[in-house]
């Protein structure tokens, strides 16, 4: 599958991440600060196909190698620091050409390579040691260069015209990088050497010293990213590393604590306290979680509002961050090529060349029928979670605009239902959060044709309105709230008659533009529990339908159940395990009381996490059945980390724990809960409930009962 398009992300005019875009055995290095995001090969290089600094969806830094006595370095370990921050290569000297039996001769020179970006600027540092009884005199050559190529470029959309290079600016202390592109923006890549090199060129920096025996040198480099209107300023790599030391150490005191009896939980739960802190991008509206790197490194909607949902009973202020900035991003007119319609809420926004010029549709762009209703969801959610109502009356007009929307172009045949159909032939085909081209099909196969009709969205909408209803209450709105009550009510029994399938006992995927019924069986079916729109008398059949063979592989609920048509382990959301999908559904399952099968879910989440990289769930997984000591297959473009799924295990040990909490009277308290069988013993620390925080601490006893105090 090497250099070729998975086919089944999106649909042909889309844009998909070509399968050779980062190649799994390379296992590459990633970093991410703000709107900058890097990947280096495992020695900390630069110059592989995607390896490079990417800065507001553009490439500013395409090679950074480092040649020492002539060669490359050889490598001892390299790997990234436990908190995210920093990616650590150690390296020895070459070896003479010939020589491969030196044995301890060969490990005289050592080289050690610390990297981290800090907003928009890579920092190294390069110590170099002399542990020859003997003085050395070593050289030094650092390559660079910047091809400033549009993000979606390299990940595979084709472009044959390109912005005009500017020669390199020399200075003593560094370099200077440019490219106008076809948008008339000038980008800039600055590089600042200290101490100054020997010699610099446009695309290398030199040096050469000598070493007495047992002396170590150090030289920093500062790579900094901008564009027109962005002042060029170089910050220490010292100052540079304690602020983001500090920012990680803020963000961290703002959620709370998680502790078990269970290591490898603990580990898995701070690896994933920790994707969510670097994934977080603090915008002038607050903090935002961008979706995942490396290709996904931006604002998206429905990522966003979901992530958030999942930590908010940890870290209710990411919410907060959320809603103000989609709130600031909301669609106000009718843009087709944009899918955009008034109150509409943002899928995804791209600041490169081509989504400037056109060449992508994603400069901001609304083509998520589910974004909207997820919105007012969130903004329920959130208020009920912290009564902050002074910051729901400032986004209340986008409120009643997304409301207003649902009930507009988002129904344009009036039947009640949410649909959703692109205006043009250059968006996304499907868009839900199954947005494959070949996603939404009927019991034969055959794809659905629009407007289309899905099962999530219109519990989505469910949901929305009775959370508006709650909003408008709080606001003193009474008559609004009671109409807003009424459409959910309404709402409900509709969805019942048309989208239950008693013949299945399942709830169906979409209803096409015809109005018929798409007759299959996907998790899909697992939201209508999460937004509360199935009624009680079904939901149990439902549960127990997610739960059997046919969708539970043992590491997960697959997004279709083993059997279907077009059910393919290794598709992307067709026979897929996706961590998030399982989080939203253990949710729905906690919600009607099925707590057990939440703790299933945490346990098969966690079992997954063991497997991965460093405790980490990935975007999606492929579902094949779980066997006794094989461990889960890769899916080979999945995004890790990625917000959505760091925010899994959070979200399913809130639907064991069952914390209800009360901002009014400051207090957390638990119904039923349930610890998931790999653990016996849990302690929430610093939850932030009502200016307060609070500890609360969960055992199972001997007859299995969970004590809470």
């Amino acid at each position: 599958m090497h250099d070729r398009s998975l086919p089944d992300l999106m649909d042909d005019k889309s844009f998909p991440v070509a399968a050779g875009a980062t190649n799994a055995e390379d296992r590459p290095h990633t970093l991410k600060s703000d709107d900058c995001f890097a990947i280096f090969a495992v020695n900390g290089d630069m110059s592989g196909r995607s390896e490079g600094v990417y800065y507001r969806d553009t490439r500013h830094l395409s090679r950074m190698t480092v040649m020492l006595d002539g060669a490359r370095p050889r490598l001892l370990t390299g790997a990234i620091s436990t908190d995210n921050a920093t990616l650590v290569c150690d390296l020895a000297g070459p070896a003479p050409e010939g020589r491969t039996d030196m044995g301890d001769e060969g490990n005289e020179i050592s080289l050690r390579r610390e990297i981290f970006l800090w907003r928009d600027t890579r920092h190294d540092l390069l110590t170099i040691g002399n542990w020859a009884r003997t003085a050395q005199t070593i050289t030094l050559d650092i390559a660079f260069a910047a091809d400033f190529a549009d993000l979606f470029e390299i990940r595979g959309t084709p472009r044959l015209r390109h912005g005009t290079m500017e020669a390199a600016g020399v200075a003593p202390h560094g370099a200077t990088l440019a490219c106008t592109g076809l948008d008339g923006v000038r980008r800039w890549t600055r590089l600042d050497f200290e101490p100054k090199p020997d010699r610099i060129e446009p695309g290398a920096a030199h040096y050469r010293r000598h070493l007495e025996p047992g002396e170590t040198i150090r030289i920093a480099i500062a790579v900094q990213s901008g564009a027109e209107g962005d002042p060029p300023a170089i910050t220490r790599f010292g100052i540079a590393r304690e602020a983001a030391r500090r920012a990680r150490r803020d963000l961290r005191r703002q959620s709370a604590r998680i502790v078990s009896d269970n290591a490898v939980a603990n580990a898995a739960l701070l690896r994933a306290r920790d994707d969510l802190i670097m994934l977080t991008t603090q915008t002038p509206h607050g903090p935002y979680p961008y979706a995942g790197v490396p290709w996904f490194s931006t604002a998206f909607g429905r990522d966003a509002i979901i992530t958030a949902m999942q930590t908010l009973w940890l870290a209710p202020a990411l919410a907060r961050g959320v809603l103000a900035y989609l709130a600031a991003n909301q669609a106000q007119g009718f843009d087709p090529a944009a899918d955009a319609e008034p109150g509409k809420i943002l899928h995804e926004a791209r600041d490169g060349e081509m989504a400037r010029l056109g060449e992508v549709p994603f400069r901001r762009y609304y083509g998520s029928v589910d974004a909207t209703p997820l919105f007012v969801m969130l903004a329920g959610a959130y208020h009920a979670r912290t009564h902050d109502t002074a910051f729901i009356r400032e986004i209340w007009p986008n409120i009643e605009a997304a409301l207003g929307w649902i009930d507009g172009p988002g129904d344009e045949d009036g039947d009640g239902f949410v649909e959703y159909g692109r205006k043009t032939g250059h968006g996304l085909a499907n868009q839900g959060w199954k947005d494959s081209r070949d996603s939404i099909f009927h019991a034969d196969g055959a794809l659905a044709t629009g407007p289309i009709a899905l099962c999530e969205v219109q519990g989505y909408v469910y949901a929305a309105k009775s959370a508006g209803a709650a909003l408008a209450r709080a606001l003193g709105a009474p008559d609004q709230a009671a109409r807003l009550a009424d459409d959910a009510a309404g709402l409900r029994d509709r969805f019942d008659q048309r989208f239950w399938d008693e013949e299945l006992g399942f709830y169906v995927l979409a209803l096409d533009g015809a109005k018929r019924p798409c007759r299959v069986l996907a998790s899909n079916a697992g939201h209508a529990l999460f937004s509360g729109i199935a009624l009680p008398e079904r939901a149990g059949r439902v549960a127990a339908r997610l739960m059997g063979e046919d969708f539970f592989s043992g590491w997960g609920i697959r997004t279709l159940a083993r059997g279907q048509p077009r059910f393919n382990p290794m598709s992307y959301h067709n026979g897929s395990v996706w961590p998030h999908d399982n989080a939203l559904i253990g949710l729905g399952l906690a919600r009607y009381g099925r707590h057990a099968e939440a703790a299933r879910l945490f346990d098969a989440m966690l079992a997954t996490a063991a497997w991965g990289d460093r405790y980490r769930l990935p975007e999606l997984f492929c579902g094949f059945p779980r066997q006794r000591g094989v461990s889960p297959t890769a899916y080979p473009v999945a995004c890790a980390p990625q917000a959505w799924a760091a925010a899994t295990l959070p979200a399913l040990l809130d639907a064991c724990l069952g914390l209800r909490l009360d901002p009014a009277c400051a207090t957390a308290v638990s119904g039923a809960p349930c610890l998931p069988a790999t653990m016996g013993r849990l302690r929430v620390d610093r939850l932030a409930v009502g200016g307060k925080r609070l500890a609360v601490s969960f055992q199972r006893g001997s007859d299995g009962t969970v004590a809470v105090t």
